[in-house]
């Protein structure tokens, strides 16, 4: 395979049967995905949204749920580890200190 001669589907073919070898189906879409340009403008899309909300109403809309992967919940004022074996004394350490600085 001479990169010189290929053309650029040659090329592009050379290259996703490369990724997929690499990083599975799943990985290369996953891959190929960073780089999809998308269409129109976001940041002038985004503020005809949110210029009409504060950031306390944005909060207020918020409901108490999880964040992240499971380890903390939200309770609107604060983020806090969620009480469980593991976290149990260490938790309670961090939720301490949070407190003493606020």
């Amino acid at each position: 395979m001479n990169i010189q001669t290929m053309t650029p589907q040659q090329i592009r073919a050379a290259g996703l049967a490369a990724l997929s070898r690499e990083l599975g189906a799943v990985g290369m879409i996953r891959f190929m995905q960073q780089f999809e340009m998308g269409q129109g403008d976001y940041s002038k899309d985004r503020h005809q949204w949110l210029d009409q909300y504060s950031v306390a109403d944005i909060v207020q809309m918020l409901p108490d749920q999880k964040i992240g992967h499971g380890d903390y919940t939200r309770d609107r004022r604060k983020i806090l580890p969620k009480k469980s074996a593991r976290s149990g004394e260490i938790g309670r350490e961090i939720i301490k200190k949070r407190q003493s600085k606020g």
